[in-house]
């Protein structure tokens, strides 16, 4: 008897599969697209946007997918626009995602939360292993496909040293960090 290969995979690779049909996490739906909170959030406010259709991850792109990608940002703006008006947010896409699907994050700049520990969560959204989405779709565009970092600068990113986001502190550790960034509040 043969195992189907998902039932392979640990349960939270293909977590986000299961939030997107779960009414508690679901923000915005449409028919492209399922925006929802993030379960671990690295910040105040986290949201994931997924698109519908089964898309694995970066390396999974052509340009057949450049119309769900700029859907994906014009969602993204309509989020920001309904949030709250004194927060900024980053979008983009983590290099090497440890989750299967495809998914966008929104995520406020303040990058305060209890699920943000450790460096390579924070270096994750402050250094260039965040994709911004307008580099993906430009590098599909110009292309056809999304240029990756390899393994080793995905390393790099994850494993440099800690720099506050909006100055140039660099603190000794994460506890340090996450009591500079509340003097940016």
């Amino acid at each position: 008897m043969t195992t189907p290969a998902n039932k392979l995979k640990p349960d939270w690779e293909l977590g986000l599969l299961k939030s997107m049909r779960n009414p508690k996490a679901i923000v915005a739906t449409d028919a492209w697209v399922t925006v929802i909170k993030d379960a671990y959030p690295k910040a105040e406010k986290h949201y994931l946007i997924l698109p519908k259709a089964y898309i694995r991850d970066l390396k999974a792109l052509n340009s057949t997918h450049l119309p769900i990608l700029r859907h994906m940002e014009k969602v993204a703006k309509y989020i920001i626009d309904i949030e709250d008006k004194s927060r900024t947010f980053m979008l983009g896409y983590h290099a090497e995602p440890s989750i299967k699907q495809l998914h966008m994050h929104i995520i406020s700049n303040d990058l305060n939360s209890e699920f943000l520990k450790t460096k390579r969560h924070w270096n994750s959204f402050t250094t260039d292993f965040f994709l911004k989405p307008e580099d993906v779709a430009y590098s599909i565009e110009t292309k056809g496909y999304v240029s990756i970092l390899t393994q080793e600068q995905c390393e790099q990113y994850l494993k440099a040293p800690l720099v506050c986001h909006k100055c140039t502190y660099y603190p000794k550790d994460m506890p340090d960090l996450k009591r500079h960034i509340l003097i940016h509040k």
